[in-house]
């Protein structure tokens, strides 16, 4: 029996508008739709891509949101096992992630676990949460010869909100506190902006990302530009 194959599909910020036509191709064709499941039964991918899964397997795929290396090593192999068994029988196996899977995914680590094993895998890239974010805003993210860093607001970011760059924050959330008062302490504060939940049904839109709760929702871009822009 011929092997099957695993894609990792990138489903945008939120917005079921944002789906790439080939997202939605490999989802129609696909065996088995793979779906994050982050506890309490949240599942944000499943919702963008609800109309495309009539008559598809679901497989539910624990990914617990902690720091704990060894609890999260264990939630990757046992997704990976229970994946390479889909594939092993021939199916057609898409797994879900939000946004782009090259960006802070998740999926990537699970991923990497199927490609060792010698499995045909794929990677679909989506709109990621940044570009959504910015374009909700009405700002440019880059212009000619500026810089854009990237950074997971969830870890320390002290070293990069001193740098001569454009600056974007992801998945600020709980650290929303911590990241207003790095960005207060480097005078940048005033400046930033940010989109929570981009996309989805409860977004809101923060023109100045001062007036943001210390603890956000999770999905909270934050972006910092150089320069004051005109408003």
């Amino acid at each position: 029996m011929e092997r099957g194959k695993l894609y990792g599909v990138g489903v945008g910020p939120g917005d079921p508008e944002l789906l790439t036509r080939k997202a939605i191709r490999i989802i129609r064709e696909a065996d088995v739709v793979a779906l994050p499941d982050r506890g309490g039964g949240g599942q944000t991918a499943r919702a963008i891509v609800q109309d495309y899964l009539d008559g598809k397997e679901l497989l539910s795929c624990p990914t617990p949101m902690v720091r704990d290396q060894e609890q999260l090593e264990v939630s990757y192999q046992e997704n990976a096992d229970r994946i390479c068994t889909l594939l092993e029988a021939g199916k057609t196996v898409v797994f879900l992630t939000l946004g782009d899977p090259t960006i802070y995914s998740t999926y990537i680590y699970i991923h990497e676990r199927v490609l060792e094993r010698g499995f045909q895998t794929e990677l679909v890239p989506g709109v990621p949460s940044f570009c959504a974010a910015a374009a909700r805003l009405g700002v440019s993210l880059c212009q000619g010869e500026e810089r854009l860093l990237i950074a997971p607001a969830s870890h320390s970011v002290e070293d990069c909100a001193g740098l001569d760059a454009n600056q974007i924050y992801m998945k600020a959330g709980r650290n929303m506190g911590e990241l207003q008062r790095v960005l207060e302490r480097h005078g940048s504060l005033g400046r930033a902006m940010a989109v929570s939940n981009c996309g989805m049904e409860d977004e809101r839109v923060w023109p100045h990302a001062a007036e943001i709760p210390p603890e956000s929702r999770y999905f909270t871009v934050v972006f910092v530009p150089q320069k004051e822009t005109e408003e």
